[in-house]
């Protein structure tokens, strides 16, 4: 079984492959390492070998691995939906909310972020495959959300995320990323920190990277299967 670093090392240069074969520039797309379920030695692991951004679905397994591994240079990353009596908690110790789908959390978790911090790093989560079961809203509502959360001073706009349904087609999966990006694009030059589009996973991350992905969000192919 290939070791973390191995993957890790597998997973840049299939990133570099595809950023490369887009015509985009070198370090154009940034690796978060989706931890959840893995433990705060494997995450060290990881650290080890350089990776610094790491994404967490719950919170109190975030929070006990934030504790655990105390390291001040990492990015934590919380990339699963949010309950509105868990935004304290993300507010107080995460860098970044990818899974931002309503004003209301967007308004507690500007209230609850402690003002020595610095503003909490935001992406709007859309439901770009419209289910039903997953959160995320559409495509159509995005303008209105930025707008809310650009006028919150202890939060930063930073992107839009998504999480589309599973498909192993290269050509469908493109397909399905090209609105959000060209949404991404036009919001881009009005807003000026609206600069992260975080799609892409372990099976469709170089579909997502053609399409301007400019974050992926990996797990198996570094960690292995759960």
């Amino acid at each position: 079984m290939p070791s973390i670093a191995e993957n890790i090392q597998v997973v840049r240069g299939q990133i570099d492959k595809s950023v490369q074969l887009s015509g985009r520039g070198a370090g154009s797309v940034q690796l978060m390492a989706v931890s959840k379920t893995h433990s705060a030695e494997r995450i060290l692991e990881a650290y080890s070998c350089g990776q610094r951004d790491f994404g967490e679905n719950y919170v109190q397994e975030g929070l006990e691995k934030i504790d655990t591994v105390a390291i001040k240079d990492i990015s934590w990353h919380f990339i699963g939906p949010i309950q509105s009596n868990k935004t304290r908690d993300i507010a107080e110790h995460f860098q970044w909310v990818h899974s931002v789908d309503r004003s209301k959390i967007a308004f507690r978790l500007n209230e609850q972020r402690p003002v020595n911090l610095p503003p909490l790093n935001i992406c709007i989560q859309i439901n770009i495959s419209r289910e039903e079961s997953k959160s995320g809203i559409s495509l159509n509502e995005v303008s209105a959300l930025c707008t809310a959360i650009d006028e919150l001073p202890r939060l930063r706009l930073r992107g839009l995320m998504a999480i589309p349904a599973p498909c192993s087609d290269y050509a469908k999966q493109r397909e399905v990323y090209k609105p959000l990006g060209a949404v991404f694009r036009e919001l881009s030059f009005r807003y000026p920190y609206f600069d992260t589009l975080s799609i892409g996973m372990s099976g469709d991350y170089e579909a997502a990277i053609a399409e301007g992905s400019t974050m992926i969000r990996v797990g198996t192919a570094i960690f292995g299967v759960r």
